[in-house]
């Protein structure tokens, strides 16, 4: 694949996994949406979906990482760090750019969200952050949960026929689901720096009336956490099989 493919289906990849996660949540928590309280399995499917819809769209020229973690564990599994420069620099201008487009469908109810007597706080729609802040113990959530993401799918590709048919990203798609139910409680299951620390710009950014903070102090963990859940998924995997 050249670095034109893979950047360009990383980037169209990525914002079509954010725009699904970012909305997803958006729906759930904005007022004045028809899915106002739908709660937290509504946002696991939805995010499992943005996986799906995401990863199928960008893997004929990428292969659809949409992850660095992914993308860090694969490198290390099979040595070959030439494109992980590539990969990454798609993955986070996709995930700007789909959060952007989030923030766009939702635009009325994120400016309804001026009137002070229903104003919330708009980070968690764009970017993760802890029920009990604890760097340490959040870190370490963000690390296992990564690593049950990232082995897997390391290990699908031992299974030949996944590839072929095409099945292995519906697979992942239903991980992530099981990974937002099981382990998203601690942290908001982030497993993903692009995904949590380019929307996190765009808020940050956007002319959102009310937003509150962007949580600037916490970034890091959702940045930091997986990224070594990716490694020691290659590390483990190489080892292990």
């Amino acid at each position: 694949m050249s670095n034109g493919d893979v950047f360009l289906g990383e980037v169209i990849g990525t914002a079509t996994l954010i725009l699904f996660g970012a909305g997803v949540v958006a729906a759930v928590v904005l007022n004045y949406s028809k899915a106002k309280d739908a709660g937290w399995v509504v946002i696991a499917f939805g995010w499992g979906f943005g996986v799906l819809a995401g990863a199928y769209t960008a893997a004929p020229l990428s292969g659809g990482h949409l992850n660095p973690a992914v993308t860090v564990g694969i490198a290390i599994d099979t040595g070959d760090w030439d494109q992980v420069p590539v990969y990454v620099a798609g993955q986070m201008v996709g995930a700007f750019l789909g959060a952007v487009l989030a923030w766009l469908v939702y635009f009325a109810q994120f400016q309804a969200n001026s009137e002070e007597d229903k104003a919330q706080p708009t980070l968690g729609i764009f970017s993760t952050a802890p029920a009990i802040r604890n760097p340490v113990a959040n870190l370490v959530t963000e690390i296992i949960a990564t690593v049950a993401l990232v082995l897997p799918i390391l290990a699908f590709g031992l299974t030949e026929g996944l590839g072929q048919s095409g099945t292995a990203i519906l697979i992942v798609s239903f991980l992530v689901v099981g990974i937002g139910l099981s382990l998203g409680g601690p942290t908001g299951y982030a497993i993903n720096p692009a995904r949590d620390l380019a929307p996190r710009l765009a808020h940050a950014l956007l002319p959102i009336p009310n937003k509150g903070t962007s949580d600037w102090g916490y970034a890091w963990i959702p940045v930091v956490g997986p990224l070594i859940g990716g490694a020691l998924s290659g590390l483990i995997f190489n080892a292990a099989f």
